[in-house]
């Protein structure tokens, strides 16, 4: 996949990077670390600006979230009611679950927007149940602009500054996204639990 990822690039320029970035967020296999960094390098050996590159990289992050979002919009909560209604005693949930999910999203989202789009597959996600509790679209698109240009440019001046050996920079980001894949799962492993604790105590 980074042959094509970075095949496509070089061909297309910014064209690329704004497809790259933009499928990268509907389709989260692919890759940031990999487009970023290499975004970066490509600004020291063609004609492609840092700031253009950074520029076609947020776009498209920011039109693959809006997409998301918009699915959200269409799976809102009442569509879940309905969902958890009819099969909810086979999961063993009500819908006041869903409801408190919802609160939560409501009040703590809008961090939980911004902070997820520094988060490896959590990024491309968040925006589905962003959509989901009807937040304001307005603040949406301002923290996803914001935390997504954070990343973007971090990653891409990162690439620049390595050049060549862009690819160093992998390892280091594999590593990341492992050590944030096992807090998640270890966060989700503990609401389950006192998830069913809880349960089995009602």
């Amino acid at each position: 996949m980074q042959h094509w990822v970075t095949s496509v690039m070089e061909e297309l320029g910014y064209i690329g990077v704004f497809f790259m970035m933009a499928l990268e967020n509907i389709f989260p296999p692919i890759p940031s670390e990999i487009v970023l960094p290499f975004g970066g390098f490509l600004t020291t050996t063609t004609n492609l600006s840092v700031v253009g590159v950074i520029v076609a990289a947020t776009v498209g992050s920011v039109l693959g979230a809006v997409i998301l979002f918009g699915i959200g919009l269409l799976l809102d909560v009442k569509q879940l009611e309905k969902i958890i209604h009819r099969y909810g005693p086979m999961l063993r949930l009500k819908k006041q679950d869903i409801q408190r999910a919802d609160a939560w999203f409501d009040k703590y989202g809008y961090w939980t927007v911004f902070i997820c789009r520094m988060v490896p597959l959590v990024r491309s996600l968040i925006s589905i149940p962003a959509g989901m509790s009807n937040m304001n679209f307005v603040m949406f698109l301002f923290l996803t602009v914001a935390g997504t240009l954070f990343w973007n440019t971090l990653l891409i001046l990162i690439g620049v500054q390595l050049g060549e050996s862009w690819t160093d920079i992998l390892s280091f980001m594999e590593l990341y996204s492992t050590v944030i894949y096992i807090c998640i799962g270890v966060g989700i492993g503990i609401i389950v639990y006192l998830y069913i604790k809880r349960r089995r105590q009602q």
